[in-house]
């Protein structure tokens, strides 16, 4: 007979979960902090740093892809390939739009809205 390696389920403890937790509400407590304090335009930049930090310890321990096999980490890999590509077109073509300028501005168009109303 051919041995089968049955699978079974990696057993994280305790404490891995409670210093995930800790380090999640740390960087919900950094996020808030960092909201109250002016940087300029690194603002966005270090909330989105916390934010990627706080993902990825999500995405490792409570859905467990730090024990998954490889396959499992490809499959998340393509998915954050595949958001990165729909972003790319996203904003190029958000970034490569023409818009056109009003130079009288919103009054000129009242008389118009008006009749549509």
């Amino acid at each position: 007979m051919s041995e089968h390696s049955e699978h079974t389920g990696h057993v994280v403890p305790v404490r891995t979960y409670l210093l995930v937790f800790f380090a999640l509400m740390a960087g919900t407590a950094l996020t808030t902090a960092v909201a109250y304090i002016d940087l300029g335009r690194w603002n966005t930049v270090v909330a989105l740093a916390i934010a990627f930090t706080k993902m990825c310890l999500v995405i490792l321990f409570f859905m467990h892809v730090k024990y998954a096999t490889g396959l499992t980490r490809v499959v998340i890999l393509c998915g954050f390939f595949w958001l990165a590509i729909m972003i790319t077109l996203t904003l190029s073509d958000e970034l490569t739009r023409v818009w056109e300028i009003n130079p009288s501005g919103w009054s000129a168009l009242l008389p118009f809205a008006s009749r549509l109303l």
